[in-house]
């Protein structure tokens, strides 16, 4: 399909609206939402990539899934400069709030667990306390992170779909073989896409295992395919024709390569009968070469009419661009791609990681900031009084380093057309890395949350960097978001006390979330404010940009170190 026209009604409108200054609104402290964290020992203080729903039916229940280490071998057991993965031992993090955000709590279950592994000696892993999914180590998977959920209605006796039979919760992760023995793997490949649920929150979130169901393996393996960064999303909406179904995007690297190489198809996953059965498709070309490239770093959603839209970053013709796909059967069939509008990814790339970063040498990576984040107001639980307006959010570097933006786009005709893509106006030195928007049902209020570095690249470890998390609000009229508000600017802190269990570089994960209803926002971010800096680690990172180096001994490393939180915030709509 052909670009579409750029529309919009007022570009003096757009303008104000867009470009405006942000100023305080009300300050809302935040929370944090990742309490069963300890502040130390590496790794299991390390948490990244939050994702956040709310439960359409009930506002009051929201659930966050985290990247969550804690249960993960200390640096101290065995060698003292290794902070390994410990093999077969998960990492999706799961937390429950029921009063719209403002509070958390972290269930614990039974899995296989490093957490009692604090050294000298070599750690051994066992059957244990867990803060991750549970049943997966009894499926002989591991849960391996890059989490995304959704709540949709529960199907009935009847199989059909209705508020009324209560709410289901998916999460959808990356998951691998427990068992690195090849007649005892449970799946073919590296990386696998599954989907858990559960219905009886309030007892999963009070150690309930029985409360979950087993994990569903969704994406189609071979040995050769690494599945990867996914994203869940359940129609939600009654007035659908398709409401109840369920759909989950990622990529798909099939090759020998551990998702290094290609072919790397965006493919899409549907189920009708609450996740215990999926249906998996491609959704476009294979081909990725230096013209052409996939859409990556998905993100779906649909409109209370039952359209499916999925979106992502690719490249047509050398140009990188946010793409579209679109289905109006329920995700059988997808027409597209649209082109939405070009991108210009930030960060350079980093010769020790051959990855691009933006804050400095041994920095984070940053592969996904140019990745689109979207949402839809279709009017969610009944779809009344839905606008079906798409707004979309990302980080863009056509201004160069140091002077990234936060993109903002919409659509009021099903992607149709989309408006200009505009910078918000950010605090003077904010560089956004990651950015997520979400629009109450009713349309008429859009959230935008995003994180940003606050000082320009650094070519050195010694200088002091900058990481903030901070929430917008604009009122929507007449389809164009007006008056932009800030409603929380956190403190934040140093990245460079953030790390990969490599100890190479910093790590902060690929993503920021947010979701709304139409008195309320929750947002959530990653954050610093709780790190340490290591001298001995800067000057590792430093040593190898001149060659390979020895990793230090991190017992001379301060005990926050890399003690990264997920904050978030509950913002009760700032003009009702």
């Amino acid at each position: 399909m052909g670009r579409p026209r750029l529309v919009i009604a007022s570009v003096a409108a757009f303008a104000a609206a867009v470009c405006g200054a942000a100023v305080a609104a009300y300050a809302a402290p935040s929370t944090e939402v990742t309490v069963g964290s300890p502040p130390s020992p590496f790794s299991q203080n390390k948490q990244n990539e939050p994702a956040v729903a709310i439960d359409a039916h009930d506002p009051s229940v929201v659930v966050a899934g985290v990247n969550d280490e804690i249960d993960m071998e200390s640096c101290a057991a065995g060698a003292p400069n290794t902070c390994p993965f410990t093999p077969g031992v998960g990492v999706s993090g799961v937390y429950f709030s029921f009063d719209s955000g403002q509070s958390w709590q972290q269930p614990t279950y039974s899995g296989w667990t490093a957490r009692d592994c604090l050294g000298p000696a070599v750690c051994a892993p066992k059957v244990g306390k867990i803060g991750t999914l549970p049943h997966y180590y009894e499926a002989g998977l591991v849960s391996d992170g890059d989490p995304a959920v959704a709540f949709g209605p529960r199907p009935g006796p009847d199989g059909k779909f209705a508020w009324s039979n209560g709410s289901r919760l998916y999460y959808a992760n990356l998951t691998a073989n427990f068992s690195a023995v090849r007649q005892l793997e449970t799946f073919r490949g590296f990386e696998a896409i599954a989907v858990s649920t559960a219905d009886n929150l309030h007892a999963a979130a009070n150690n309930d295992a029985s409360a979950w169901n087993a994990p569903v393996i969704i994406s189609k393996q071979s040995s050769t395919t690494f599945s990867d960064k996914e994203q869940v999303y359940a129609d939600n909406a009654s007035s659908s024709p398709f409401f109840g179904h369920v759909y989950v995007c990622w990529a798909s690297f099939r090759s020998n390569s551990h998702g290094q190489a290609l072919p790397v198809p965006l493919t899409v996953a549907r189920s009708a009968d609450g996740g215990s059965t999926w249906t998996t498709s491609q959704v476009g070309p294979a081909t990725n070469n230096g013209v052409s490239q996939q859409p990556d770093g998905c993100t779906v959603r649909t409109d209370s009419t039952g359209n499916v839209y999925v979106f992502g970053v690719g490249v047509r013709s050398g140009q990188s661009l946010q793409l579209m796909y679109k289905s109006t059967d329920g995700g059988a069939h997808f027409t597209g791609p649209t082109v939405v509008a070009p991108v210009v990814e930030p960060g350079v790339v980093d010769p020790v990681q051959g990855r691009p970063v933006m804050d400095g040498i041994g920095g984070a990576r940053v592969d996904l900031a140019g990745a689109p984040s979207v949402d839809i107001a279709n009017g969610r639980p009944a779809g009344v009084g839905a606008t079906n307006e798409i707004f979309m959010t990302w980080s863009d570097g056509r201004q160069g380093l140091n002077k990234e933006q936060l993109m903002l786009t919409w659509s009021r005709n099903g992607g149709t057309s989309w408006a200009p893509a505009t910078p918000l106006k950010l605090t003077a030195g904010d560089r956004p890395v990651y950015t997520a928007p979400a629009v109450s049902p009713d349309g008429t209020d859009l959230y935008v949350v995003h994180n940003s570095f606050t000082t320009v690249y650094r070519d050195n470890t010694t200088d002091p960097r900058g990481l903030v998390g901070e929430v917008l609000h604009s009122d929507v009229a007449g389809g164009v978001p007006t008056g932009w508000t800030t409603l929380e600017r956190t403190a934040g802190g140093d990245p460079r006390g953030s790390s990969a269990n490599a100890l190479t570089d910093e790590f902060l994960g690929d993503y920021v979330y947010a979701a709304a209803s139409n008195d309320s926002a929750v947002a959530v971010w990653n954050d610093a404010h709780a790190v340490a800096v290591c001298g001995a680690v800067n000057a590792y990172r430093t040593a190898l940009y001149a060659g390979p180096a020895t990793a230090p001994d991190m017992s001379g490393c301060p005990g926050t170190f890399g003690n990264t939180d997920i904050l978030g915030g509950s913002y009760p709509d700032p003009t009702p």
